[in-house]
């Protein structure tokens, strides 16, 4: 009973689907990628444009100027089209491939870099108001120039009180 409740609401979650015998061919899609890399890579090299331009050189030579009964492609190179063509098809999806994985790439690149500067800006505004709550709190210091203000104006007072007392019949000044 508990079994017919579990695949009438499909697989399980918490378990891993059972193997399928599949007619489907299967491949790694990560290793699959990273060769359509390398093509897509070597087709955009000046060595592989060399290649093809020597390639095509010598099949146009031989085909023109090679004895007749040994050129395999005699008629308007239609042979050589074809494997260009054919070269062309395989190619161009191979470098789309390659432009995708790189452009998720550099979208992951991007979102790393967007969240590291939105940490960056968070230190550096909490950073700031720690540097105004120090400033905040060294106002409320007394400075330099503050406190040899007040050591003088006690060091007047002291002066003024000792003379007061050295002259007879003078009154004690009042101190602040």
């Amino acid at each position: 009973m508990a079994r017919d409740r579990d695949e009438r609401r499909g697989p399980r979650l918490d378990q891993p689907l059972a193997l399928r015998r599949s007619l489907r061919p299967e491949y790694d899609p990560e290793r699959f990628g990273a060769l359509s890399e390398r093509i897509a890579r070597f087709i955009g090299s000046w060595r592989f444009i060399a290649y093809m331009t020597t390639f095509i050189a010598l099949w146009f030579t031989w085909n023109a100027v090679g004895p007749q009964q040994l050129r395999f492609d005699p008629y308007a190179f239609l042979f050589l089209t074809l494997l260009l063509s054919l070269q062309a098809s395989y190619a161009a999806p191979l470098i789309l491939l390659a432009q995708n994985r790189q452009a998720d790439r550099d979208r992951v690149q991007y979102e790393d870099d967007r969240a590291r500067t939105e940490r960056l800006i968070a230190e550096t505004e909490y950073l700031s108001r720690e540097l105004a709550a120090l400033r905040v709190a060294a106002g409320d210091l007394a400075t330099r120039d503050f406190l040899r203000s007040e050591l003088r104006s006690l060091l007047d007072d002291i002066n003024r009180d000792a003379e007061a007392q050295a002259s007879p019949g003078a009154l004690p000044t009042s101190t602040r």
